[in-house]
């Protein structure tokens, strides 16, 4: 009875949004979290991209040598482990990563004592053709997870045709929304497994940077937009409301911005998610809080979001939670990621800031949603 009672007590503690009616009828349940991290410039020390990856070496600008790599990998086992809660002990199911070199990186970080007792893996691994040869990856704890498929999509001349026809008429001739088969960035993962029994897709990006101005790069954020728009519309067609489709990434972009808000169509509001192909993103309310993940002068973005669709909204006012429902998000703006002093006091702690080693984590703070289910 002891037992019983203090599994129903964590519940309401731990579930805010499980009403204390539901645990009176003895319903249990169990919470999943899902995480993105960009990594900034996980590099090992070996430079094998010529002079793109020079930089990230012994003899480099940077003198990027093993003591600097090794307290990399150190420091961002540490922050991932911090993001474990009461309810999820063993840390996020899901880690969606961007900014790393290669799959080495990736297992250096699961050897770390920090984690290892979780066991993470690393979701079968793809090289992008981006020219600084940074990639997008997945981590995940095969406690929770079982990966049952994993594809790669690349940016096309489809999606750019369809960027331009979405453009305003004045804009159509822009040349930004003209496919150039020099254009290299990353490659998006998607995988494909079971997340507490149930059917999960999880699709990673790094959207194309903000390089020449906001406005200017936007129809390439707006092309990887459509990408992955296609990815998800594929997966449901296939799928139907039997999926759970997570979207997450380094877009590069706000919420609110055409990227995000009109060519990847994620909602702002929950009650207009109606149908699996319909996207909720959380983190719209979070920035209007003005809660970011990166500052450049004193200005809060929010390029880290993750978003889900419909399969996570089905049952989020019903008193029953036969499959995975979204329960909440978070940025984890911890106070040992940041900066504690100077003018970039409050900002991300990186790992480099004018040329001069910080031994920070990264520039970029990561983001969390946390899903609920009922358990067997």
């Amino acid at each position: 009875m002891k037992k019983l009672l203090f599994a129903a007590l964590a519940a309401m503690v731990l579930l805010p949004a499980i009403n204390a009616q539901d645990v009176q009828q003895g319903k249990r349940y169990k919470m999943y979290g899902v995480m993105f991290y960009n990594l900034e410039n996980l590099f090992d020390t070996i430079n094998s991209n010529g002079t793109y990856d020079l930089e990230f070496s012994p003899n480099g600008a940077r003198q990027w040598d093993g003591r600097k790599y090794w307290s990399k990998i150190h420091n961002m086992a540490f922050a991932i482990s911090q993001m474990k809660t009461d309810a999820t002990p063993y840390g996020p199911a899901i880690i969606g990563v961007s900014e790393i070199e290669n799959e080495t990186v990736l297992k250096d970080i699961c050897r770390d004592p920090q984690v290892r007792d979780w066991h993470l893996q690393v979701a079968p691994y793809h090289d992008s053709p981006d020219r600084r040869g940074v990639d997008v990856g997945v981590l995940y704890n095969p406690r929770f997870f079982r990966v049952l498929n994993v594809t790669n999509q690349r940016l096309s001349e489809e999606d750019f045709d369809r960027a331009r026809a979405a453009a305003v008429p004045e804009r159509r001739n822009d040349p930004q929304y003209d496919w150039n088969d020099n254009f290299r960035t990353r490659d998006q993962i998607c995988v494909v497994g079971l997340l507490a029994g149930d059917t999960v897709a999880v699709m990673v990006n790094h959207w194309p940077s903000r390089l020449g101005g906001q406005e200017q790069s936007s129809p390439k954020r707006e092309a990887a937009a459509y990408m992955c728009r296609r990815t998800i519309d594929s997966l449901v067609n296939v799928h139907g409301d039997n999926i759970g489709i997570i979207f997450m990434g380094d877009l590069n972009d706000d919420p609110m911005d055409k990227a995000c808000a009109e060519a990847l169509n994620a909602k702002r509001n929950i009650e207009d998610v109606v149908g699996p192909s319909d996207l909720f993103n959380p983190f719209w309310n979070v920035l209007a809080k003005g809660v970011g993940t990166l500052a450049y002068k004193g200005q809060w973005n929010l390029f880290d979001q993750i978003v889900c669709n419909g399969f996570f909204t089905k049952y989020r006012d019903s008193k029953d939670k036969p499959q995975l429902t979204y329960l909440r998000c978070e940025a984890l703006n911890r106070d040992f990621l940041k900066t504690q002093e100077g003018d970039r006091k409050g900002y991300p702690l990186r790992t480099y800031s004018s040329g001069v080693f910080l031994n920070g984590y990264s520039d970029h703070f990561p983001t969390e949603i946390f899903l609920v289910k009922e358990a067997e």
